[in-house]
């Protein structure tokens, strides 16, 4: 190992100011022990490569960085959390800065090393406008710099390099997890027979469907398909299709056919002469031959009358009129008319309410047929309110392109929606909301109230009524108001659900054993010796539930605290059920989940640890769901429950 290590700094001729630096990184613990902080999902990759479990911050942006150096042959070492290195650069108020830095990985490639910094695109942005010396954006490349870090790096032939989510395929990603149990399978063997028929399939049919190949009657089963792919005998594009929707995926022999078979189907279609489609047979149509522009004045069964400016008549069989077309002598000189609608007219659509649209869409049923030109004989409503609809509808078109728009009465922005206090009054109302009602001592309405009229009449200001100033105080009710006066954790209940509109990988996996989930709780029953009466107490109960399927893998009992014991035990019962554990197991962040057994025994079998955000209950729903239910539906109607909260009423 030393001497390759030696060959490669020879090779690359690295100055012996960057080779220590080099051999500090390999030889170093990760100078810190990451946690995601408040929002993002940490946790360990256990690494082949490197033969040791790699930290990481966040598993939207650093993980799949992880996965993209696992994988690359390029990519022969890789540390996480390397040894601090300076950064110096002058701030965005002209003062100089020198700040100790510590980059997410530190990777040696085959033709170079350096540091790497992960990074959401969104974060750049953000310390770009806040620091411009020390990230910027640059048009040139379409990449992100860090001139402080890039200066540090040049200056002992080593390279500094920012990486975004945006470069992230996550494609590849979903695919690189799919098919991670079988490259870390040693044992993986497809009988001579069972590939030979496969590769036999696969290179008459180029481009075949993995749906269709998991269909033939092979005897082979998908354990073997998947085996193939990753010994690289069948070839499938992993940055095209996700495996987790085979009809998508097509597979070939090798890599060479994946590329002829996309050139044949890819290359631009040769553009073929009009066919008789372009042009609408109907009297009244315009059409163009040989430069001269012609109506349809008549279209028989067998013949059709062309008329010319000149009051010239032409008849011509239908199939002659036809077969000009396809040839493109004939073509139509009308085009569809189509009126795109506006942005605006978007805009009010979502800003009316229901009921506007429901009362608009009554409003076109009645207009519908006098705008065909057949008005109903007995119509009970009132010419001028029709005709008044009517000329709506038709200014909506042309202003909005659309007739609807103009239907919609949005009566919820009709009337004087002005604020009736004075300015004055508004102002110190708010503020006596902020700074004494929105802070931790949590004062009552009624006590600022008083105090605030106080302040009025000092000020010679209209005081506001009770009533108006609790209206105020309930219009800012939710989460920021719940965070000012009871705390971060009170208020995440009020937070606003996240819809996560990124294509990322599947939240809870693509198939079973994927991601799992580990949580304990304390059951909500009360239980005695058999024997001697004694009350026990309530049991804790942990849970190792599958995320894709919702299935409980494993559940263990005892009347112990959590602890990395019963972390250990629900693993052990997993293996004993299903003889296997789970690719990924997602946790919270207890004490027992960070204990050295824990962590050593997913290591050793090279299960990937996330760790959940700090009082952040819905990462877990999964667990969290399925303890309510065990409760609810389970536990409740045993013996012992602990339902009963007044017993003294009873």
């Amino acid at each position: 190992m030393k001497e390759q290590f030696e060959q490669w700094v020879a090779r690359l001729q690295i100055s012996e100011a960057g080779q220590k630096i080099i051999e500090k990184v390999r030889s170093s613990e990760p100078s810190r022990r990451v946690g995601g902080g408040s929002k993002n999902v940490s946790g360990r990759y256990p690494s082949r490569k490197m033969g040791v479990t790699i930290q990481f911050e966040s598993h939207r942006v650093e993980l799949p960085i992880i996965y993209q150096l696992e994988h690359d042959e390029d990519v022969l070492e890789f540390y996480d959390q390397p040894p601090q290195i300076k950064l110096d650069y002058q701030a965005s108020n002209g003062r100089r800065l020198g700040v100790l830095h510590t980059p997410d990985l530190f990777v040696i490639r085959t033709n170079s090393a350096g540091w790497e910094e992960c990074k959401t695109e969104q974060d750049l942005k953000k310390l770009a406008e806040k620091n411009p010396n020390r990230y910027f954006y640059s048009q040139e490349d379409n990449q992100w710099h860090c001139p402080p870090g890039e200066d540090y790096a040049n200056q002992f032939g080593l390279y500094y390099r920012i990486r975004s989510d945006r470069e992230i395929n996550w494609v590849l990603q979903r695919n690189l997890q799919f098919l991670e149990d079988y490259y870390r399978s040693e044992s993986l063997v497809v009988e001579e027979a069972i590939a030979q028929s496969l590769l036999a399939i696969v290179s008459s049919q180029p481009g075949i469907t993995l749906a269709e190949l998991l269909n033939q009657s092979t005897g082979a089963k998908s354990d073997d398909i998947y085996t193939l792919i990753i010994q690289e005998q069948i070839y499938i594009d992993l940055n095209a299709s996700p495996l987790a929707e085979p009809e998508r995926c097509l597979i070939f022999r090798d890599e060479q056919t994946a590329s002829a078979y996309r050139l044949m189907v890819e290359q631009p279609s040769v553009s073929l002469p009009a066919i008789s489609t372009v042009v609408n047979i109907v009297t009244g149509t315009l059409v163009s031959w040989d430069g001269k522009g012609l109506n349809i004045i008549h279209v028989g069964e067998t013949e059709i009358i062309l008329g010319a400016e000149n009051n010239q008549l032409i008849e011509l069989k239908k199939a002659v009129f036809e077969n000009l077309v396809r040839q493109g002598k004939i073509t139509s000189l009308q085009t569809p008319e189509t009126t795109a609608i506006s942005t605006e007219s978007w805009q009010r659509f979502h800003q009316a309410s229901p009921e506007d649209r429901a009362e608009a869409l009554e409003r076109y049923k009645t207009i519908e047929p006098y705008l065909n030109g057949h008005p109903p004989e007995n119509e009970t409503i009132p010419a001028r309110t029709i005709r008044h609809w009517k000329a709506k509808y038709l200014i909506a078109i042309q202003k909005y392109g659309c007739g609807y728009i103009g239907l919609l009465s949005h009566r919820s922005v009709k009337g004087n929606r002005q604020r009736k206090l004075p300015e004055d009054t508004l102002a110190i109302m708010e503020k006596f909301i902020l700074e004494d009602y929105e802070t931790l001592k949590q004062k009552r309405m009624w006590e600022v109230h008083a105090a605030l009229v106080r302040a009025c009449e000092q000020s010679g200001v209209i005081a506001p009524s009770y009533k108006a100033f609790t209206k105020e105080v309930q219009r800012r009710t939710g989460y920021e108001q719940t965070k000012k006066r009871q705390g971060r954790r009170a208020a995440y209940q009020y937070e606003s659900f996240y819809w996560e509109l990124t294509k990322t990988t599947p939240r809870h996996g693509d198939r079973p054993f994927e991601i799992g989930h580990i949580d304990h709780t304390e059951l909500d029953a009360e239980l005695v010796c058999s024997r001697t009466g004694r009350d026990l107490g309530r049991p804790w109960a942990t849970f190792l539930v599958d995320a894709y399927s919702r299935r409980l893998l494993a559940v263990y009992l005892t009347f112990d605290s959590p602890s990395y014991r019963s972390c250990l035990m629900v693993l052990r019962i997993c293996v004993k059920r299903h003889g296997r554990l789970p690719q990924i197991v997602v946790v919270d962040n207890g004490a027992e989940f960070h204990s050295v057994y824990f962590e050593t025994l997913l290591a050793t079998f090279e299960c990937t640890k996330k760790q959940r955000p700090p009082a952040k209950a819905r990462f877990g729903s999964v667990c969290e769901r399925l303890f309510g239910t065990s409760n609810t539906q389970f536990v409740h109607n045993l013996r012992g429950n602990t339902q009963i909260q007044h017993f003294r009423l009873l």
